[in-house]
């Protein structure tokens, strides 16, 4: 087994709260981790439907299995369940319950209403580079068969793996959270989507490339996002006398899944892909999300963009501290990936920020404009 980063956070918050709350994708490696971290706990799958069955029908029947508590996984398909586990944690101080999810839609809405003040809440995205420690293959590889555990644990072919996933992914969660009457043009939404990694999101665009109005666009858009599929990348707002885009931008959780939709077949492709830039792009904003998931943090990053096409591909915020961060997926060293650096360093006045880019090649060097660093050593961008 991997270990995960987020194992000594989740043990830590164990020790001070009576539930903990883990939540991620699909396939993410939830159930893996938390049942390593609490091998004394009961665990029950939820997704089994005998077992929901009971559950449901009989719910204090079912809490008397568990006197001292029980790893809960898939948790948002019995919402029911909620209100007892309250109450059961009200009145014994002693008892644990470790609840797991796939859809953070569905469980953070019964959390706010039930387990408020109650749970922990961490995030669990698949494998990081500093967990699965990628030294020997190309970054075109790492996006064509992104990170999902199972990829590795098993060997799985991505070409088989995704597919698969997506499917199951729209059978369990989509009908889960939204009636969707048909399933083809949502899939088809979710494809288009891929092919707008990076970009601005036009909301307006993608409905009419969809067929679809742009308020089904934006629900969509929610869907995918609250089940871990894809992500918005909000805008830094802050104004620095110019005129700021106040639109988002679309990244996926993960490139596997990003590919596939894309109709990649193999990790050779990249190189001469259209997406190339942008997925790699994505690659390396989701280590920085992964970084702070992991740690137990919940921030997100932001990009900055200007009226003028001027843009910061990533900005690390942190209190008062704004670490700017280009991505560059060429492999050679060039001073040209520092001039948005420039610009931005020239805009906030402040000549001593320590500007970053992360590029495709295997050196790291410091120079007057910033630090080049390879992708291999992301994790030397402090945040």
């Amino acid at each position: 087994m991997i270990e995960r980063t987020l194992t000594s956070k989740l043990i830590a918050l164990a020790r001070k709260f009576q539930v903990i709350t883990l939540t991620g994708p699909r396939q993410s490696g939830k159930t893996t981790l938390v049942r390593a971290a609490f091998p004394t706990l009961p665990y029950v799958s939820l997704e089994e439907p005998d077992i929901r069955q009971i559950a449901l029908t009989d719910a204090r029947g079912f809490f008397a299995n568990f006197p001292a508590g029980a790893i809960l996984d898939e948790v948002q398909n019995t919402p029911d369940l909620f209100s007892y586990i309250q109450k059961l944690v009200d009145d014994n101080r002693q008892i644990r319950f470790v609840l797991t999810g796939s859809s953070n839609f569905l469980l953070m809405e019964k959390i706010s209403q039930t387990l408020a003040g109650r749970t922990a809440v961490l995030h669990l995205l698949p494998f990081s580079f500093d967990e699965l420690k990628p030294d020997s293959e190309q970054y075109e590889t790492l996006i064509f068969k992104g990170q999902y555990p199972r990829i590795y644990d098993r060997d799985i072919a991505p070409t088989d793996f995704y597919p698969a996933y997506i499917q199951t992914y729209v059978e369990k969660d989509v009908r889960l959270m939204k009636n969707i009457g048909d399933i083809n043009a949502f899939i088809q939404f979710t494809r288009l989507c891929a092919g707008r990694v990076g970009q601005l999101l036009n909301y307006a665009s993608l409905a009419s490339d969809a067929g679809i109005s742009p308020n089904t666009a934006k629900a969509w858009l929610s869907i995918l996002e609250s089940s871990y599929i894809l992500y918005r990348l909000q805008p830094y707002h802050r104004n620095f006398n110019k005129r700021l885009v106040k639109s988002p931008k679309l990244y996926f959780y993960d490139t596997g899944v990003a590919c596939s939709l894309l109709g990649i077949r193999e990790a050779s492709q990249i190189n001469l892909h259209y997406m190339k830039g942008a997925l790699f792009e994505n690659l390396i904003i989701n280590e920085f999300i992964k970084r702070c998931f992991h740690r137990g943090e919940n921030r997100l990053p932001y990009f900055w963009q200007d009226n003028h096409g001027k843009e910061i591909d990533c900005l690390l915020v942190n209190g008062e501290k704004i670490t700017p961060v280009e991505i560059k997926s060429g492999k050679t060293m060039s001073t040209s990936y520092f001039d948005n650096l420039q610009y931005w360093q020239q805009l906030t006045a402040d000549s001593e920020a320590q500007g970053y880019v992360v590029y495709g090649g295997e050196q790291s060097i410091k120079n007057r404009f910033g630090a080049l660093i390879s992708w291999r050593q992301v994790e030397n961008v402090p945040d």
